[in-house]
């Protein structure tokens, strides 16, 4: 059986702080929170922490960091932590004495030597509860005496917290203590110490333009003895239900282990990159109060459904996760407003602002059924559908609505950027795209299509879907084609027809029940001027808009982020409209294998800068980009 990838680094890459900085874990919790860090242990993000809870809004960041400190037979101590501050000193350089980090079924272990002494470290969440276990184990040498420093905060992930503020409360709790009644830790013999570690310094948010230093609370050190080979000193920390404890940190790390595998096993893979690919989906699959959900990004995105319903196929569907899918899409059937699914509320706030979302979602919920043979659920759905339908040939919000002219859907307002392509800067959309955007359209046509096939299934009509089928489809071939040799990104736009040469177009081609039949020519000028190793670009080189790097401030970053930046998510449908071809695209695929090891780890990144050696960017784990990265290897 094809089995997740070993992922391995040794000193030649931890010991170098960029090196080793530059590659991350993640640990999810199943619930939306998760720990994360990177290989060399130094903590690079604001986002990073060994326990991050989720909450309603926004996550939050509690335990810090867990520093070893160990006391040789001589007397010496020697401290394997990894820290930067404020004024650019690297204190102490415990990744100089890593002699290798790796991960193991999804789960990260580290080994530190010092002479004959081999130290390890490794970790797990305690899947569907806030809780983490780190168990550190004597393999070789010793005597030795081990510290834990407890570095501690609680704060939101976007933020910080510094000395300014008042400290932590700490409450002494059975085996360890209690942070601002909101977390609990419990090792052996805890020993309070209480003081700030001012200017911890966060290298990746000053790359992004934002604040990159914060104050942590050292609230004091756990201490164990591991006089021989195999002794074992632990930690555990958790949120909410604090008087209840996880299981032994051992026990936590050998059942997420086995949880793993039995995930992977689900989903049948075919070979170890598919393996790699459906453990990585796990990490976005959360529940919630509400039931199965998405997160669309870690470390900082929340539920976007958008990202939910163009991932739904490879999330679950490729992943043999059916079940949860389905009540995914009841419960978020029953959220449908004037035919319409909320963007998002990630933002503090419920927003419509997306003219796809539920475009998506008419697909989510026909590729279900095509795969399952459940029309049960078809059935029960069909009365939403059909009233998504009547709502975007009525019109709704933000100027969605099909023109009665061609049959067509159009969208747009002012400030307001509804395809998928989003960004804005100082509240002005970069790519507002107005009009009739192609990539809209085609999931116009397709998700129509999607609703009569269903109804055609369980025998019922179709409603108002098989009238405007037909004109949309006849409108789409005639008005889309351009003189250049592909299609138009936009038509009937506020300055007429959009030419330009974005990505956008291969669902014309990809989609199921797609208004196009696959153009090689087009393809072939597709990939000549938008593919890179890792993904399409969103605009072809040269053009006047065109951003080849996708760094620098906020605002510097939006204005990249759709003009040119790279979107691993696009190897799907490029690779599925070659595919409706009958030609294979295994090398665009293969290309993408060796990213699975430099960012985020066993996982694939949002973005990627549009000039070579296109560098990841945006977040390390994406789940767009891996659920379409698993569907394109499934075909």
């Amino acid at each position: 059986m094809a089995t997740v990838r070993r992922l391995a680094f040794g000193p030649q890459v931890c010991g170098r702080l960029d090196e080793g900085s530059a590659r991350e874990w993640l640990v999810p919790d199943g619930c939306g929170g998760y720990a994360m860090g990177t290989a060399g242990g130094l903590r690079t993000r604001r986002y990073h922490g060994l326990l991050v809870v989720a909450g309603e809004q926004s996550r939050r960041l509690a335990l810090a960091s867990l520093d070893p400190v160990v006391t040789l037979p001589s007397g010496t101590s020697v401290r394997l932590g990894t820290h930067e501050w404020a004024d650019g000193t690297i204190a102490p350089r415990g990744h100089e004495l890593l002699a290798g980090f790796e991960l193991v079924d999804g789960l990260p272990r580290w080994r530190w030597r010092i002479g004959d002494v081999v130290i390890e470290r490794e970790l797990a969440m305690a899947p569907g509860r806030p809780a983490v276990a780190v168990v550190h184990r004597l393999l070789t040498g010793g005597p030795i005496t081990l510290a834990l420093d407890t570095l501690c905060t609680w704060r939101d992930v976007h933020g910080e917290r510094t000395a300014d503020g008042p400290p932590l409360s700490v409450v002494d709790a059975s085996d360890g203590f209690v942070v601002d009644d909101a977390y609990r830790l419990r090792g052996p013999g805890f020993r309070r110490a209480g003081t700030w570690w001012r200017g911890v310094h966060h290298r990746a948010e000053a790359a992004r333009g934002l604040t990159p230093s914060e104050d942590l609370w050292h609230a004091g050190r756990f201490h164990a003895e591991l006089r021989q080979p195999g002794a074992t000193a632990s930690v555990t920390a958790w949120a909410t239900d604090l008087p209840s404890a996880p299981a032994p940190a051992i026990d936590v790390v050998a059942a997420a282990r086995a949880r793993n595998r039995a995930i992977v096993a689900a989903a049948r893979p075919a070979d170890d990159a598919q393996a790699t690919l459906a453990l990585a989906a796990d990490a976005f699959i959360v529940q919630t109060a509400a039931g199965p959900d998405v997160v669309a990004g870690y470390p900082w995105f929340g539920a976007w459904s958008r990202d939910t319903m163009l991932s739904y196929e490879g999330l679950f569907l490729a992943t043999g996760r059916a079940a949860e899918g389905r009540s995914l899409l009841q419960a978020y059937a029953g959220r449908l407003s004037r035919g319409m699914l909320a963007n998002t509320a990630d933002t503090g706030r419920v927003e419509y602002n997306t003219a796809d979302a539920t475009l998506w979602f008419l697909h989510a919920v026909g590729r279900h059924v095509a795969v399952t043979g459940d029309t049960d659920l078809a059935a029960s759905l069909l009365p939403a559908l059909r009233d998504v339908v009547d709502h975007h040939l009525a019109g709704t919000r933000y100027g969605i609505g099909a023109d009665p002219s061609d049959g067509l859907l159009r969208q747009g307002a002012p400030g307001e950027a509804l395809t998928w392509m989003d960004a804005r800067v100082d509240g002005v959309p970069v790519t507002a795209r107005a009009g009739k955007p192609v990539e809209i359209n085609a999931l116009w046509v397709n998700g129509l299509a999607m609703v009569i096939k269903l109804a055609w299934q369980v025998r019922v009509s179709a409603g108002a879907a098989a009238r405007a089928h037909p004109a949309a489809l006849a409108s789409f071939a005639r008005r889309f084609p351009a003189p250049t040799g592909w299609l138009h990104d936009v038509v009937d736009g506020p300055s007429g027809d959009d030419a330009s040469l974005r990505p956008n177009q291969l669902l014309a081609w990809s989609l199921p029940y797609a208004p196009l039949r696959p153009d090689p020519a087009a393809l072939q000028t597709i990939g000549s001027a938008l593919m890179t190793p890792l993904g399409l670009r969103s605009l072809a080189p040269g053009s006047p808009t065109y951003h080849g790097v996708h760094r620098g401030d906020p605002a510097e970053r939006d204005t990249a982020y759709h003009t040119g930046t790279v979107w691993p998510w696009l190897i799907g449908p490029f690779v599925a409209a070659w595919h409706r071809l009958g030609v294979s695209a295994d090398q665009t695929l293969s290309d993408a294998d060796d990213h699975l090891g430099e960012y985020g780890l066993g996982s694939v990144s949002e973005t990627a800068d549009g000039d070579a050696p296109h560098e990841a960017t945006g977040c390390p784990f994406q789940a767009w980009s891996v659920a379409e990265t698993l569907r394109a290897r499934r075909l």
